[in-house]
């Protein structure tokens, strides 16, 4: 009986894959480590997990348990089974006004920030990937980041726990769980806890060794504070679990204790001579309420100096320079205030270099952070080819943080790597530093051994710090446990791990290595495969956005297959292995890829898979589809016509269920007086709005005309296109014709550029605006003097403070496209619908539709997986009415969920009235 066979027993068929496609689609994380499973399984409740553990026992199969994958020490990764829980255990339930959360493990950190946000709340930690990790991994490696310190992290801000141990015993610490503190452990169980605990307490010098370590950052090793933090044997184990990297049990859900979302900040960056200068101020900014206080060495700002934003002083600096990035965070203007009055007094003792920036403009405030946020994209971006990305991060006592800092780069220079920077969390003495290298030569991997050796001595043994401060212990810094702690503590760790997972099954290999070279072990290496994608580091930030991520491939995983294709053309190009990746690629990586572009948007290096899709999909066009495309240009609005008769036709015979009525025909208008020119999309042209019939354009020229502005829909626009549907096929002759007809016309329209061009998609708007390139000579002339507006703009910049609105008594979900954001335009979108209606609601689940034009229809699976998050949290809110601005994400969105979407427009329409200026 076949592993998937005896699998399908614990979890349903269809959530279990031994294909070798979706193995080496989940085989890397973010880290440098790469082990491919023996299967891949989606378990969706309790139920399913206890099956599998029972099954990993039975037959001695190592299990896995993946959330994000973020994870940067080879934690997320194994060759026995791996139960990825991203596609569920979502759910989460606001307590006490925010006071406290209840989260599933595959529940986002940024989404969880997002619904605490009404009550000024949010979770303590805040990694730099809160957006893309999940709570599973932020618990199982107790995450923490730039301000939580260690008083906020997972470990110090837990409620209380529902795990499920490696014997399927169910343990739940809520005051009403199903199984309370008092009789949720096994006898056994809560005796072996009991006897670690007292042998910890009763061993003085091994206490005060964990009061001393765990006043800094760390999460080397398991937990031991939970022994002297708590009496209570569950109470020990739930604490014992964070950081546990999901070698001890299962976390079914937390509830976390919340801390203040702070709305005011004083924002400054400051410039010293060197890094000793910049250390010796921590402790005073500190002291004086900075709750961010972010080192960057000389190599740090010299890789950000050319970036956009950056202060043109980076530039002049000399070498050994260092820099602090300081933050107050407040509760209000007056405690602000009070903050800057006390850093204004502070400042001239501290021995910067010339005059510091500080704002509190908050646009301003983002660019500084850009500095320090943008260290990890510069240094990936220039990196050699070929080279893996390594972030490491360690922890020194803040009165050594400067010597360490210069020891640390004595090791780069000792060890050449020429091109490392170093950055960190100066108020708790945690660094980061980046490194990169190739793993392709056995010289590459001694070097990097030893470098990581003599990063042990330095850190754990000279210093007394922290291999390990907040990204897990993983593989990477497994054989470096003793190294830190010592015989005692590690014999603890060990009997903890026997006594909870006596087998050894769970995520082995991880936090606790016999193999003294698990370090570079399963080492990953990433060969070229394509220019556009040549820069991924693997790190998963993009995954979040993607809407094929519950259905096929993420573009991180589109990268890792296209990787592996490569290494075995290279290695056995007639092998079984190849030829069944090749046949699975066309429809799990390129015809359920949305090429929606968010995915660059979240990516530290800018990659947009997308790209990479329209290329392959363009080198599969022949002569034949491009002759056809161009003659579907030339006769387009005939196409239109069709459709339209087509749609008439199916509504007619009832074809299909919740088709939209087709459109009314274009209508000649009026070309005098006017004060903008309306391009009607094709999709408003051929699908209309349920319960509305007038020509394209009629309800903006009427709101317009409102606010004493005249508008003009040409009807001529009937068959022009702004090329969409052929790029993203990769018909590059009919998109390239298609946009030189559109520009042509709005030229003509627009009196040669003296009238502003909106367009009532924003899909279409963002695709001319990015039309440049595709454009003749001639043309790319006329393009310069057009101004395009996406109806967004137009409505916010130049119609709203004209209208007269009374406000409707409606809640209002709002959904922005994907265009809107690439355009920046949320707030715009907000502000104007927020106009119009009591009550709007963002939904944290609201992403890419995965409509993506017509591909929707085509692939109809793909906006059902990319909208089910969406569903299932519009079920529990209080809307009546459902808002966007593209016509065909409306009516995907209103298909795939239920709702009635509707234009913007609508709300715009039905809330004004009377003009009150002209």
């Amino acid at each position: 009986m076949s592993l998937a066979h005896r699998l399908s027993a614990a979890v349903p068929a269809e959530r279990v894959s031994t294909r070798y496609f979706d193995r080496i689609a989940w085989a890397n994380d973010a880290s440098v480590y790469r082990l491919v499973p023996s299967a891949v399984v989606w378990p969706m409740n309790e139920h399913e997990v206890r099956r599998l553990l029972d099954l990993s026992r039975r037959e001695r199969i190592p299990l896995t348990f993946r959330a994000a994958g973020t994870s940067l020490s080879g934690q997320a990764v194994t060759d026995g089974i791996l139960a990825v829980l991203s596609r569920g255990w979502r759910d989460y339930e606001i307590l006490d006004d925010g006071a406290r959360i209840r989260l599933q493990p595959g529940v986002i950190g940024g989404l969880a920030n997002q619904v605490l946000r009404p009550h000024g709340r949010k979770i303590g930690p805040d990694p730099a990937s809160i957006n893309a990790c999940m709570i599973g991994g932020i618990l199982a490696n107790n995450s923490s980041g730039m301000c939580c310190g260690v008083e906020h992290n997972a470990y110090h801000t837990l409620d209380s726990m529902r795990l499920v141990l490696p014997d399927g015993t169910v343990v739940d610490t809520a005051p009403n769980g199903h199984e309370p503190a008092a009789g949720g452990l096994p006898e056994e169980l809560a005796a072996g806890i009991a006897q670690l605990r007292d042998d910890v307490r009763s061993d003085e010098l091994l206490s005060s060794t964990i009061r001393r370590k765990y006043r800094l950052k760390n999460t080397m090793g398991y937990s031991l504070n939970a022994f002297l933090d708590h009496d209570d044997p569950a109470e020990i184990l739930t604490h014992l679990m964070i950081g546990s990297e999901g070698t001890l049990g299962f976390v079914a859900e937390a509830v976390l204790r919340t801390v203040p979302d702070y709305p005011f900040k004083y924002t400054g960056l400051l410039f010293f001579d060197d890094v000793p200068a910049a250390c010796s101020t921590i402790d005073a900014l500190k002291q004086s309420g900075a709750r961010a206080l972010e080192l960057m060495d000389g190599p740090s700002l010299r890789a950000v100096q050319s970036q956009p934003g950056v202060p043109a002083r980076v530039r002049t600096l000399p070498d050994g320079a260092a820099a602090l990035l300081v933050e107050y965070q407040c509760k209000d203007e007056a405690d602000r205030d009070a903050h800057r009055l006390a850093c204004d007094r502070l400042l001239p003792s501290l021995p910067v270099r010339g005059e510091g920036e500080w704002t509190v403009d908050p646009d301003r405030q983002a660019a500084l952070w850009r500095v320090r946020k943008g260290l990890i994209p510069s240094v990936g971006a220039m990196r050699a080819r070929g080279t893996s990305f390594i972030i490491e991060d360690v922890v020194f006592p803040v009165d050594r943080l400067a010597e360490g800092v210069e020891e640390l780069q004595g090791l780069f220079a000792r060890w050449a790597y020429d091109d490392a920077i170093v950055f960190g969390h100066a108020k708790d003495g945690n660094l980061h530093f980046v490194l990169t290298q190739s793993f392709g030569d056995p010289r590459d991997v001694e070097r990097y051994d030893g470098f990581m050796h003599d990063l042990a001595g330095l850190v754990a043994v000279r210093h007394g710090g922290a291999l390990k401060a907040e990204h897990g212990t993983g593989r990477n810094m497994a054989p470096f446990v003793a190294t830190e702690w010592g015989a005692a503590a590690v014999a603890i760790m060990r009997r903890l791990k026997t006594l909870i997972d006596p087998d050894g099954l769970l995520n082995p290999g991880v936090i606790l290595n016999d193999n003294p070279a698990a370090h570079v072990t399963h080492l990953k290496d990433l060969p070229d495969v394509e220019s556009e994608v040549d820069r991924c580091i693997e790190c998963g930030f993009c995954e979040r956005w993607c809407p094929s991520r519950d259905l096929t491939l993420t573009p991180r995983q589109r990268i890792v297959v296209r990787r592996e294709m490569q290494r075995l053309q290279r290695s056995d190009p007639h092998g079984e292995r190849l030829v069944g990746l090749k046949a699975a690629w066309p429809y799990e990586a390129e015809e359920t890829c949305a090429t929606d572009g968010l995915c660059a948007s979240a990516c530290p290096v800018s990659i947009d898979t997308g790209e990479l899709t329209k290329r392959l999909r363009r080198e599969s066009v022949d002569e034949g589809q491009e002759r056809f495309s161009l003659w579907a240009v030339e006769r387009f609005e005939w196409i239109e016509r069709m459709a339209r008769t087509a749609l008439r036709i199916a509504r007619a015979a009832r074809l299909g269920h919740g088709l939209p009525p087709p459109a009314d025909g274009m209508r000649p208008r009026s070309a005098e007086n006017i004060d903008a020119v309306l391009f009607a999309s094709c999709v408003s042209r051929v699908v209309g709005e349920p319960g509305h019939r007038e020509p394209p354009g009629a309800r903006i020229e009427r709101v317009a005309a409102r606010a004493g502005l005249k508008v003009w829909t040409p009807h001529e626009a009937a068959g022009l296109c702004c090329g969409m549907p052929f790029s993203s096929r990769g018909l590059v002759a009919a998109h390239r014709s298609a946009v030189n007809r559109t520009v042509a016309a709005m030229w003509d329209w627009s009196r040669e550029g003296r009238f502003p061009v909106v367009i009532d998609a924003s899909p279409c708007a963002w695709t001319l605006k990015q039309a440049a390139p595709m454009l003749t000579a001639d043309n790319r002339k006329k393009f310069k003097r057009l101004t395009l507006l996406d109806g967004i703009e137009f409505a916010h910049d130049e119609l709203l403070d004209r209208l007269e609105i009374d406000v409707l008594d409606e809640s209002v979900a709002l959904h922005a496209v994907c265009s809107v954001r690439k355009m920046g335009l949320e707030s715009r979108l907000n502000d104007v619908v927020a106009a119009c209606a009591r009550e709007v609601t963002v939904p944290v689940s609201g992403g890419c539709c995965g409509m993506a034009g017509d591909r929707g229809y085509r692939f109809p699976e793909l906006p059902r997986a990319a909208l089910a998050p969406l569903i299932h949290e519009l079920a529990v809110l209080d809307c009546d009415t459902f808002a966007s601005s593209s016509a065909s994400c409306e009516s995907g969105l209103s298909h795939v969920t239920g709702k009635p979407y509707r234009s913007f427009w609508s709300l715009l329409d039905r809330a004004t009235g009377v003009m009150i200026g002209s």
